[in-house]
């Protein structure tokens, strides 16, 4: 009797391992293809996309030496607190917590450092200890509730961390337009400049040394998880969270400390950056600093050795959009440029999961029905 085969099917399959190497290489070429359609569309509205290439170029002086490139040196300034918000967020992630109140934690931490820091006058390293003491303090403060409530109830962190965001940064305000405003310059809504500042990288004009605290963090980090047995532990409980209790491991415990260890470096951050850049505490003393942290901890997939790389990146891209805005392109644009830039490089991270398959073609007989 004849049969009769019918049509190969393709479906997505799900990889159950992903190799650095690959995960890496399809989100480089997601940035690429991102950057190719963004480039795209700025030269079919009409954009000289060469000179506006010119233009980020001759922001960051690449190529100069490091006392004339203003731009890379205003842009490691920036990647200082992303990096360290985004290793605040990685550390949660490796447990799978989100801790979404990075921002909330920022800003109290360089709120506590700002009390410290407006109010003793002390020499600068005795001081700067101090104030990094208090804004790891602040921080960890600031997640204390969310971070017993999921230890101990199980309460979901990202709505509870989310929401302190807000009240942090209103706390923030009011003290710096109100009890805590320098009322020797009424035009500053902010409060007086701290008494200690973090020296600059020699030969450098605008860099502080505050920018080489991530990487170093991020390298003890790596080595945490790779070698320690506190790391197993942490990626223990996050993998199953009844196997690491049923190991004899203190899983409660465990989350404690980790969004703890989490919000303090969350608040040293701001301390570095109101130490190192703006040496007031104001409203804006974050430029998003903690959402931009969170995004690269999660397209990094907690990997260390990524999230220094995609920091470093997005602060490159968003130290280009000032340049770019200073050659004639409206905020919004440079905005879209940076939302297709990260969805780009979301969609490679998740086309690195899945493959396709092709699947084997079946055989019937003519009389028979094919199965559903």
């Amino acid at each position: 009797m004849s049969t009769i085969e019918t049509p190969r099917r393709i479906h997505l399959e799900r990889r159950l391992h992903i190799g650095p190497r690959r995960s890496a290489l399809v989100r480089v070429a997601g940035l690429l293809v991102a950057l190719g359609v963004a480039l795209l569309a700025l030269a079919v509205t009409g954009r000289d996309v060469p000179a506006l290439g010119v233009e980020v170029w001759d922001f960051l002086s690449i190529g100069d030496s490091i006392g004339d490139s203003f731009g890379l040196q205003s842009t490691g300034n920036l990647a200082t607190p992303i990096l360290m918000d985004a290793i605040a967020v990685a550390i949660g992630l490796r447990m799978r917590l989100w801790n979404i109140g990075v921002e909330g934690q920022f800003y109290m931490g360089a709120l506590a450092a700002t009390g410290i820091g407006i109010h003793l006058d002390l020499a600068d390293p005795l001081l700067l200890v101090l104030m990094a003491l208090a804004g790891a303090a602040g921080g960890a403060l600031w997640i204390l509730v969310p971070a017993i409530a999921r230890a101990y109830w199980n309460v979901n962190e990202i709505i509870s961390t989310l929401l302190l965001n807000f009240v942090a940064i209103a706390v923030v305000n009011w003290l710096s337009i109100g009890p805590w405003r320098d009322a020797a310059a009424e035009v500053v809504q902010a409060t007086p400049q701290v008494n200690a500042r973090l020296p600059l990288v020699p030969g450098s004009l605008i860099l502080h040394i505050g920018f080489f605290l991530p990487l170093i963090l991020a390298a003890v980090c790596f080595v945490v998880f790779r070698s320690t047995r506190w790391g197993f532990e942490v990626d223990m409980v996050g993998g199953n969270p009844r196997a690491a209790a049923f190991a004899g491991i203190n899983v409660p415990r465990r989350i404690l400390t980790v969004m703890l260890i989490s919000g303090a470096i969350a608040g040293i951050s701001g301390m570095v950056h109101l130490t190192g850049v703006t040496f007031r505490l104001q409203g804006t003393i974050s430029n998003s600093y903690g959402f931009s942290g969170f995004i690269v901890a999660a397209l990094a997939g907690a990997s260390f050795v990524a999230l220094v790389a995609g920091g470093l990146f997005i602060a490159l891209l968003l130290s280009s959009g000032i340049a770019l805005q200073g050659a004639g392109l409206s905020v919004y644009i440079v905005l879209a440029i940076y939302g297709v830039v990260l969805i780009g490089i979301a969609v490679g991270e998740m086309a690195s999961r899945y493959r396709l398959v092709t699947g084997r073609g079946e055989t019937r007989s003519p009389g028979k029905r094919a199965p559903p």
